[in-house]
């Protein structure tokens, strides 16, 4: 039967088109995304949905969609789409990220300039008869410090932008590599080093919740008198009063804002200041960029629905039908192993070595690399799947390796995951016995059997009496419940570790009490989607 494909929002007649050379029939609807109730009464006769961000997929028109196998989004964003049911009911989402790069990049450089020269309030000045020429004194691009948070695919072209503009260009990303950077011709810094250094600052990173409010009064204080903010990202990455009290108080000289904390933003503390260059969310509206993601998310639904091939899907792994029941369990292993690792490791990664040990070592073992990648990238990333992860670790310069042997110890097959900083490598290792259960086997050289828990406490300590006891002190105090404990060491008085699992995850009050206590190294609250 031939596969149906709805496209309810404006795309263009060249990526309908694509759809029906595909072979797939196509009723071009631009308007009916806007009209949730005539939507949810239709949406019932198709495969596909191919979307803009006008369309608002939600639960209930999920919920009415029997024959949906794909949902499509010309575009990076999916907060219009509730994925999470969407997977309950085995739909796939896909998106097209890397689409309006370019685009975006560009609007970031663009509002670099309109700040640095005042050119709007300039054309308005000069439009009204005014001719003010004393009042606009600008900056020049040349030869000043531009500061990029977040240097992955958009990062990176600002950068390799700014360097063609004559300019020194420093970046703070944790995934960033030395060698990486140094392709680039710029420099890798920490955070407070970019603040303390930027004529301009420009960020490019996702939200998470690492990043929310990453440019906020306490990130502006530690800046230079006179730094000028560009924002094509994420409006949730600066906190728009503080920015707006920074301007007004000549601290901050100028902001270039194309995304907002609420949109679309009718009101926000930053309408109205001087020197402040404000657009509706453009970075991606170029002709070429909405061509290009309508084009690619065109041809991803066609080839999914025609032939099964997934690409940039959000929710769902490249596995196939025939090795989906012995692969699953080691994919779900992978992406804890690797989500450890990332959530325990603040320095920037260089390297991640996986070894595969005997049954593993026979399956997919690049869908079970990239379910590890995803893991380890999701804490600071959390938009990252397993489509994408590979080639965000590419782009960041961090050499990915795999090994594959036969079996060598006492399990029939194991992961071990190893990653190496500037400063360290940390490993992990875990296997899944037959109740398809991962369990960590090892950490960091550590032999140790323990099951995955939703909310775990790792600490590492020296091997001494009284460790576990000051740990059960705190939570007890605290009300905090001990649901099991597991511990290990590699030698008495040596190094050892715990993992505690807990009922609900703790404060930062009560972390910060139990990193304070003598007797602990490291202690970090773990979560993991068990």
């Amino acid at each position: 039967m031939t596969p149906r494909v709805l496209v309810s929002d404006q795309l263009s007649p060249t990526a309908v088109q694509i759809f029906k050379d595909r072979g797939v029939e196509v009723d071009y609807l631009p308007d009916l995304g806007k009209d949730k109730d005539a939507l949810l009464a239709v949406i019932d006769r198709y495969d596909g949905l191919a979307i803009r961000s006008a369309t608002k997929v939600t639960e209930k028109l999920i919920a009415a969609a029997t024959k949906l196998k794909v949902i499509g989004r010309a575009g990076i964003g999916v907060d219009n789409v509730d994925i999470p049911a969407a997977s309950r009911k085995g739909i796939i989402v896909m998106n097209t990220p890397f689409g309006n790069s370019i685009t975006t990049a560009e609007h970031a450089i663009a509002l670099m300039f309109a700040v640095a020269r005042q050119l709007p309030a300039a054309d308005v000045s000069t439009q009204a008869g005014k001719w003010e020429k004393n009042r606009f004194m600008g900056v020049e691009i040349t030869g000043k410090v531009l500061g990029i948070i977040g240097c992955g695919n958009i990062g990176a072209i600002v950068a390799t932008r700014g360097v063609g503009l004559k300019m020194k260009v420093i970046a703070f990303d944790p995934f960033l590599s030395a060698d990486r950077a140094a392709h680039l011709g710029i420099e890798k810094v920490e955070l407070e080093t970019l603040f303390q250094r930027a004529d301009f600052i420009t960020l490019h990173t996702p939200m998470t919740d690492k990043t929310k409010g990453i440019i906020d009064a306490r990130a502006i204080a530690q800046m230079k008198d006179g730094v000028r903010i560009i924002n094509c990202a994420r409006g949730g990455l600066v906190v728009e009063k503080d920015l707006a009290e920074a301007i007004r108080s000549g601290k901050v000289a100028g902001a270039g804002v194309d995304v907002f904390e609420t949109e679309p933003a009718k009101e926000s503390p930053l309408f109205g200041l001087e020197n402040v260059v404000c657009t509706p969310h453009l970075g991606a509206s170029t002709e070429e960029a909405q061509e290009n993601v309508a084009l690619q998310v065109a041809e991803q639904m066609s080839d999914y629905l025609i032939s099964g091939a997934v690409q940039n899907a959000l929710n769902m792994p490249s596995i196939s039908a025939e090795e989906a029941p012995l692969l699953t369990p080691f994919v779900k292993l992978a992406e804890i192993l690797g989500s450890f690792v990332g959530q325990v490791t603040e320095d920037p990664i260089k390297a991640v070595e996986i070894v595969y040990d005997g049954a593993p070592g026979a399956m997919n073992t690049r869908a079970l690399t990239s379910a590890a990648l995803a893991g380890l990238l999701k804490p600071l990333m959390q938009s990252v799947n397993m489509v994408s992860a590979p080639l965000m670790a590419k782009e960041r310069g961090i050499i990915v390796s795999e090994v594959r042997r036969d079996k060598s110890g006492v399990f029939d097959g194991y992961i071990k995951l190893t990653v190496t900083t500037e400063k360290f490598s940390r490993s992990v290792a875990g296997t899944s016995f037959s109740d398809g259960k991962p369990r960590f086997i090892q950490i960091k050289d550590i032999n140790m059997e323990a099951e995955i828990g939703r909310h775990m406490l790792y600490t590492t300590n020296h091997d001494e009496p009284g460790v576990i006891g000051e740990l059960g002190t705190v939570c007890s105090k605290n009300n905090i419940n001990i649901a099991n404990f597991h511990l290990g060491r590699n030698a008495k008085g040596g190094d050892a570790i715990a993992m505690i699992y807990l009922d609900e995850p703790v404060d930062d009050a009560v972390m910060a009490e139990i990193r304070g206590l003598k007797k602990i190294g490291q202690a970090k609250l773990l979560s993991f989607d068990v």
